[in-house]
């Protein structure tokens, strides 16, 4: 049975250790096919950087060590963009949900990396916003790589943290609130915020400027696939729900 993009939301899980395996050519023209339409649907400039070893030698984050990286997406888009970092987290989620599909490992890089080992085109009205690690893993992760997923995965928020509403929220609020815990933010902090008013959903973070916009591309994503429905780009945004 073919997996879903539901699917993938279940299942995908940030991974940092990977296998010094080259990519399947067949799994290369997907990754530029999946490119190349979210580019043109977001006015980006994503890019894949099939062999960027150099870039994540010595590699650490706050929380934790990357290793066995080859490839990745450089996340770039125009500066003057106003929704260019939420941008990156919709479409970049996107992305990464088809290559869960295909059974390939992935991570969300934001914040410190080293962007002058990136060999990324960014253009002078451009800016490289984050990195989307991608690669071949084992199916079980190892002890180190274990240890951080439970150190940033140690709480996640409730619903009545997540959203505030004047009334009773339906069933399909609630599938979509499902999928908001299910996705990927900075240090896994959740700060995308919810509100049902006289029927109408608006998602938010309190810093909009920041990589918070990030966590709420994603967060809106999630949120549309699993409750039927397109949110606009920006805070305070509006869910149009399916009919």
């Amino acid at each position: 049975m073919a997996i879903t993009e539901l699917d993938a939301i279940e299942i995908r899980q940030s991974r940092r250790s990977y296998l010094d395996i080259p990519l399947e050519n067949e799994k290369v023209q997907k990754i530029q096919h999946y490119i190349n339409t979210y580019n043109t649907r977001g006015h980006l400039s994503i890019q894949f950087i099939e062999d960027g070893r150099e870039a994540f030698q010595g590699f650490t984050l706050g929380y934790g060590l990357f290793s066995g990286v080859r490839g990745y997406l450089a996340l770039v888009g125009k500066t003057s963009d106003p929704f260019l970092q939420e941008k990156v987290g919709y479409y970049g989620e996107r992305i990464i949900l088809k290559l869960t599909k295909l059974g390939l490992g992935t991570c969300w890089v934001g914040g410190t990396f080293a962007r002058s080992r990136c060999p990324a085109v960014v253009l002078e009205d451009e800016t490289l916003i984050a990195l989307i690690t991608i690669g071949n893993v084992s199916r079980i992760r190892g002890p180190k790589e274990q240890n951080i997923y439970k150190l940033i995965h140690r709480h996640t928020k409730d619903f009545d943290r997540l959203y505030r509403s004047d009334s009773d929220v339906p069933g399909w609020f609630l599938i979509g609130l499902k999928a908001i815990q299910k996705a990927p933010s900075s240090m896994h902090k959740q700060p995308v915020h919810l509100q049902m008013n006289k029927s109408i959903v608006m998602a938010s973070v309190k810093n909009y400027n920041s990589h918070q916009a990030i966590d709420l591309g994603i967060a809106k994503l999630h949120f549309e696939i699993s409750a039927g429905g397109k949110f606009a780009f920006g805070n305070n945004a509006v869910f149009t729900k399916n009919r």
